[in-house]
């Protein structure tokens, strides 16, 4: 019994993936490539009836050796067709017509069941990456997520196609063999003993190609990981003259890659060369066994040599085709655990939806642990709307963290978040997030045009374009842009390598002021500012209070001594709250950090 379910497993696991998204649309490819091949067992079979007449023998005599497939010419004749050499060809070019229309719609139905199957994978993958929680996607390997997105799902292609042929040269392989035993059940069964055995050489082939397409998995997402990180790292790197120390280590990964596929394509080639010239001997002996010791007619042999040589190039074709579709295994146990993963961490989403937040967030008594590091403490805190609130305090304090629990991002593990009444998890939190504004510390920037990246790729209408010069004067990116010769159309490349941290950071805020939003949170958003741009940016979020709730993380805190509740924080618990002069008042560590920045 267990090795049955190892056996399935094995074989039907991979099946049960493409069936996951194809569903019967796979038996439909299978019966189109079963049509081909008893299309062209038929008009194979015809070749005996028209050797027979050729020689002047009888078809009666030709039907009794032709075994069970001699029903075939009975049914010919029984439709009024007298069995000469120019019917007997009509016949044998009917069937290979249909054999040609049949290979033909099998052919263009493969190549779209692969194009729908394709587009299922990556939209699958990519819905479940968005709902993924985000306290588990940033504990996960970057470098494997992009990756399976990208090089990976290309693979899995492969292995649909290679797998597919593999099955259809399994089912055409069949039929033939079905055809030969027909006809001569004896020579039939030497061949196949003889076939058997050569399963036992490309067995050993197979092992060792699964082996080494599981190592070029795990390193193609090391090296994607390294690829990452020396594009986002790439200033870095060659500022401080470390490029090289970093690109070899990225060609010690490139090697063991490329060793791997030369690995992959000795075994390929050992399979390839063997596996005919022994086929041949194999069928070679059958012939003389057959001949010297069992006798039987010559005319019915042949016929068989002619299916055992379309039975040959399927055996061929399944052995190539399932070496080639090991190669790719790793990339898809790799998809089949990525998808195992993201499904099983999805964020489970409440039903309750949010147009506008309209009234107030109470956090009570809320408690948050990464693994089992306690990072926030009986948190209890009341934000109103169109509130100010700043926390402050030193790094690892809590304040992004407790942030992050207000947006959604993260969920408590004890006490409650409520929203206008309303738990946190039991909202649909896409609708809150919509309400809400991010400017982190880390400014994100598209590979785009500045029009998009602010206004995410809204139409050009004219009140958009209002609203978009409206937003460029709030965030103070006038000058900037009116400097630029392609203005809002300026492409800002790979993560806005070429600017600034202060027009990151711009941009990044006009993105939120251009939004429809009730929330707006400013991470650290400006901590790359200048000290003139900071005190335009201060102006204009100044300008917002009582117009937006703001939440803001700060470490600078001549950018919030307006607002109207500060929160301090140390070692992930609120030590105080007020305003900025009573927070100056009351508590000495607030006034030492005052004093610090010289305030």
């Amino acid at each position: 019994m267990e090795q049955l379910k190892k056996y399935i497993k094995k074989y039907f696991s991979t099946f049960a993936f493409f069936y996951t998204y194809l569903r019967n649309k796979v038996f439909i490819a299978f019966g189109l490539s079963v049509l081909v091949s008893i299309m062209d067992g038929l008009g194979l079979t015809m070749f005996f009836p028209l050797l027979q007449v050729v020689g002047g023998d009888s078809v009666n005599a030709a039907g009794t050796d032709m075994g069970k497939l001699g029903k075939l010419l009975e049914g010919i004749e029984g439709m009024g067709i007298s069995l000469t050499v120019f019917s007997v060809l009509m016949v044998m070019i009917f069937f290979f017509v249909l054999k040609g229309l049949a290979s033909y719609l099998s052919s263009i139905y493969q190549v779209s069941l692969m194009q729908i199957f394709i587009r299922e994978v990556r939209l699958d993958l990519l819905r479940n990456l968005g709902k993924m929680k985000f306290k588990k996607f940033i504990m996960s390997d970057a470098g494997r997520i992009q990756n399976t997105m990208t090089g990976e799902v290309g693979n899995v292609s492969n292995a649909f196609t290679y797998y597919f042929s593999t099955v259809q040269a399994s089912l055409m392989l069949i039929v033939y063999f079905v055809f030969a035993f027909v006809l001569d059940a004896k020579f039939a069964a030497l061949v196949t003993v003889g076939g058997l055995l050569t399963h036992l050489l490309h067995h050993f082939i197979y092992k060792h190609t699964v082996v080494v397409s599981r190592k070029l998995t795990n390193f193609g997402h090391v090296f994607q990981g390294q690829v990452i990180q020396y594009v986002n790292h790439f200033k870095y790197l060659r500022a401080t003259g470390r490029i090289n120390y970093y690109e070899d280590r990225m060609k010690e990964t490139i090697n063991v890659i490329e060793n791997s596929k030369k690995k992959m394509g000795y075994l390929q080639s050992a399979g390839a060369a063997v596996r005919e010239p022994i086929m041949v001997i194999i069928i070679a002996l059958v012939i003389l066994i057959q001949v010297n010791y069992l006798g039987g007619s010559m005319g019915a042999m042949l016929i068989s040599l002619l299916f055992f040589y379309r039975a040959l190039t399927q055996l061929v074709a399944l052995q190539q085709s399932w070496n080639n579709f090991l190669q790719f295994t790793g990339s898809l146990e790799n998809i089949t655990d990525f998808k195992k993963m993201t499904t099983e961490n999805i964020e489970k989403n409440g039903s309750l939806k949010i147009d506008e937040f309209s009234r107030e967030i109470e956090l009570k008594e809320v408690e948050f642990f990464y693994d089992n590091t306690q990072i926030l403490k009986d948190i209890n805190l009341s934000i109103k709307k169109n509130e100010s609130v700043a926390f402050v305090g030193e790094s690892g304090s809590g304040k992004t963290t407790l942030v992050n629990l207000i947006a959604g991002l993260l969920p408590e593990d004890k006490g409650e978040i409520l929203v206008d009444g309303k738990l946190l998890k039991e909202l649909n939190k896409k609708y809150f997030q919509r309400r809400i504004g991010y400017v982190s510390q880390d400014p994100v920037i598209f590979n785009d045009s500045i029009y998009n990246n602010i206004t995410f790729w809204a139409e050009k209408s004219e009140e958009n374009l209002v609203k978009f010069n409206k937003v460029i004067e709030q965030a103070s990116l006038s000058e900037f842009l009116n400097e630029l010769p392609d203005r809002q159309e300026t492409l800002l490349g790979n993560n806005g390598l070429n600017l600034s941290g202060g027009q990151k950071q711009r941009i990044s805020i006009a993105r939120e002021f251009f939004k429809d939003i009730d929330i707006l949170i400013l991470d650290e958003a400006t901590s790359a500012l200048d000290s003139e741009t900071e005190r335009e940016i201060q102006q204009s979020i100044e300008d917002l209070q009582g117009k937006y709730t703001l939440i803001i993380v700060a470490h600078r805190l001549s950018t919030i001594r307006k607002v109207d509740t500060v929160v301090l924080m140390n070692k992930g618990e609120i030590v105080g709250t007020g305003s900025f002069e009573q927070l100056l008042a009351k508590q000495e560590k607030f006034r030492r950090m005052v004093e610090l920045q010289e305030l």
